[in-house]
């Protein structure tokens, strides 16, 4: 649904329509990108509609995901699920993660998705991904 990006950690993420993803590294120009294993984040529209749902007004990028899917489980996906993103390949690397400081949405909602509906992948072979572009789960490796 949305490919959003910041400079740096700690900051909301902004749609960006479109992204160049490079293997072993991630978004080009994002933040989080790099040699590690949370290259890329995704998070469904369903998990913020959630949070919606507790009257926050919130949507895609404001949990820091870079992509923001719709009509996929992503957290049920088990680790080692690839998945093609646009001309992109990805894998699931890490599902969830801990909460180290109390983010803004926490501390108006008393909760935040991004910490048990959230995942994170590491870019396999690179390519465009562009807002409206479907995500296939290819399988798993």
């Amino acid at each position: 649904m949305s490919i959003n990006t910041s400079r740096a950690k700690g900051e909301r993420k902004r749609p960006v329509g479109r992204a160049q993803l490079k293997p072993g590294h991630g978004i080009v120009g994002d933040g989080h990108a790099g040699k590690w294993h949370r290259q890329v984040s995704l998070l469904a529209m369903e998990s913020i509609d959630k949070m919606r749902a507790k009257g926050l007004n919130v949507g895609p990028g404001d949990f820091a995901e870079n992509l923001t899917t719709n009509g996929i489980e992503l957290k049920a996906l088990p680790l080692g699920t690839r998945l093609r993103l646009g001309e992109s390949l990805a894998e699931v690397t890490q599902i969830g993660k801990k909460c180290h400081s109390r983010c803004e949405i926490y501390r108006q909602a008393g909760d935040c998705v991004m910490p048990k509906e959230g995942i994170f992948v590491k870019v396999i072979e690179g390519g465009v991904i562009s807002d409206g572009d479907p995500v296939y789960v290819t399988g798993v490796d």
